[in-house]
């Protein structure tokens, strides 16, 4: 099997003046400094190309949500680029405002009637809209603007010209929502689904069979903060009770038996400080989870 590395050094595309820089920005170039391409390829699996979508300064805009639209159009373009040279889509690293643009990447390739699903594992819904959200903070937003719900310059610059359904929606875990972005997910037909007794993943698992069940192609996201904090230290959002990998690894198994995943992401991932190498060793760890469980996939249908 065959992939494309995308990766990310700036949520919105290009760094400008007045700017601050994430931290999150960090984690591709981390990952690929530390030998990823040579695990991946103890996996069975070969890098197609590594790409970095980016703003030049020159191109970017004053305005945010257009430089997060066109930010996700180059990504975007590296997802239905790999697509159709027979390469997964792998996101590694940034944040999640790119899911716009892997799902536009998705669509792009398979065309506006397709079944895309979204499988969303996070400990955040990032399904506010500027009606609901409390900080007002785009980074909880990209799945409402997905769903057509909110800031549409964003979906549709990026190419998303048909919203998600949110009935191809499943959320895992999502343990910490804001009420009034709670409130918005359950008037909507997304589903959440949550880990049972001691992180017993069967509920979650049956969500996602579910959901692939009803669609033709799946989106799996990953937000490293699913993680309890302590596997997540220094991520900007994390939160404490969490799961630990091996209930992470089940559903993501569970997903990729499903021969529905087309596209894969880890990201929110801090390579920084005295932290980060474990932000960088558990957020690599789910990486090479998926792959290597697409790579066996890929090898069983040949």
């Amino acid at each position: 099997m065959r992939i494309r590395f995308i990766g990310i050094e700036s949520a919105e595309g290009a760094l400008l003046p007045g700017m601050t820089r994430s931290p999150l920005g960090g984690a591709s170039r981390a990952w690929l400094d530390g030998g990823i391409e040579r695990d991946l390829s103890a996996a069975g699996v070969s890098i197609e190309s590594i790409v970095f979508p980016a703003l030049s300064p020159e191109d970017a805009s004053a305005d945010r949500i257009v430089n997060l639209g066109e930010l996700n159009a180059r990504v975007s373009a590296a997802v239905s680029g790999a697509l159709s040279v027979d390469a997964l889509p792998l996101l590694a690293g940034g944040t999640c405002n790119q899911l716009v643009g892997m799902l536009s990447g998705l669509q792009t390739h398979f065309g506006a009637t397709a079944r895309i699903g979204l499988l969303w594992l996070d400990a955040h819904g990032d399904f506010n809209t500027p009606r609901t959200s409390r900080s007002q903070m785009l980074g909880g937003m990209p799945v409402a603007v997905s769903a057509g719900l909110c800031w549409p310059v964003w979906r549709e610059r990026a190419g998303l010209t048909s919203p998600i359904p949110t009935s191809r929606i499943v959320m895992v875990d999502v343990r910490n929502l804001d009420p009034d972005e709670e409130t918005l997910i359950r008037a909507t037909d997304v589903e959440i689904a949550r880990f049972g007794d001691g992180f017993d993943a069967t509920p979650v698992i049956e969500a996602v069979e579910r959901l692939a069940g009803e669609v033709d192609h799946l989106y799996l996201h990953i937000d490293s903060d699913i993680l309890d904090a302590s596997l997540q230290p220094n991520h900007t959002t994390a939160e404490p009770n969490g799961p630990g990998l091996e209930p992470v690894r089940a559903v993501i198994e569970a997903a990729v038996a499903s021969g529905k995943v087309r596209a894969f992401g880890v990201v929110s991932v801090n390579p920084e400080g005295a932290e980060g190498e474990i932000s960088l060793a558990s957020g690599k760890a789910m990486i090479l989870a998926g792959i290597a469980a697409l790579g066996r996939q890929a090898l069983a249908t040949v």
